[in-house]
């Protein structure tokens, strides 16, 4: 008789130690509350850098490997310098790296070896609203959309949960997705 062993998922993803410190919080709720800092500095014209170098969580304060920078700009046919992404686009960079680090987690805690993973999203907006050209037409996004196009060990249908399962756990999914009260004060 011989036995089949299945081959062990490898994703890049600690699945054990996430539902290690997702137990953990449970048992201590306080320690679940985080909150992510950024530092935003004008450069020139419409060219700022936002700089992401700490957090807070677990009941600690606690700083990246690193200080990680993202430089945002408006394109030259906006009259600007193009020295970054526009802000909706980091919005949406966002949004899809969110949204596939959810994949490669789902699929490695359902036992799904991943061999690409590639998403390519969009989002309308008319530019009336942020000109002041019409008021009735919304600042943000008409609308966003995602395509995912992904090469696995499972069905479509198994894909397709797994790309459903990361929307549901995603933080910039839910932040784009819904209302969130935003304080704004000069100091």
């Amino acid at each position: 008789m011989t036995s089949t062993e299945t081959p062990a998922v490898d994703n890049g993803v600690n699945v054990e130690a996430l539902l290690g410190a997702r137990a953990a919080l449970t048992d201590a709720p306080p320690a679940a509350q985080f909150q992510w800092r950024a530092s935003n500095e004008w450069v020139n014209g419409t060219h700022s850098r936002s700089t992401v170098s700490g957090f807070s969580g677990l009941g600690a304060e606690h700083t990246h490997r690193q200080p990680y920078t993202v430089e945002a700009d408006h394109p030259q046919v906006f009259a600007s310098e193009d020295n970054g992404a526009t802000p909706p686009e980091i919005v949406l960079a966002a949004l899809a790296s969110c949204l596939t680090a959810g994949v490669a987690t789902v699929a490695t805690h359902r036992g799904v070896q991943l061999r690409s993973v590639t998403a390519t999203i969009e989002g309308n907006m008319d530019l009336a609203g942020i000109l002041g050209i019409d008021s009735d037409v919304r600042n943000g996004f008409d609308g966003i959309k995602i395509s995912y196009t992904i090469d696995a060990d499972a069905s479509k249908a198994d894909i397709e949960a797994i790309v459903a399962q990361s929307q549901k756990r995603s933080a910039v999914f839910d932040i784009v997705a819904n209302p969130t009260t935003i304080q704004v004060e000069v100091v």
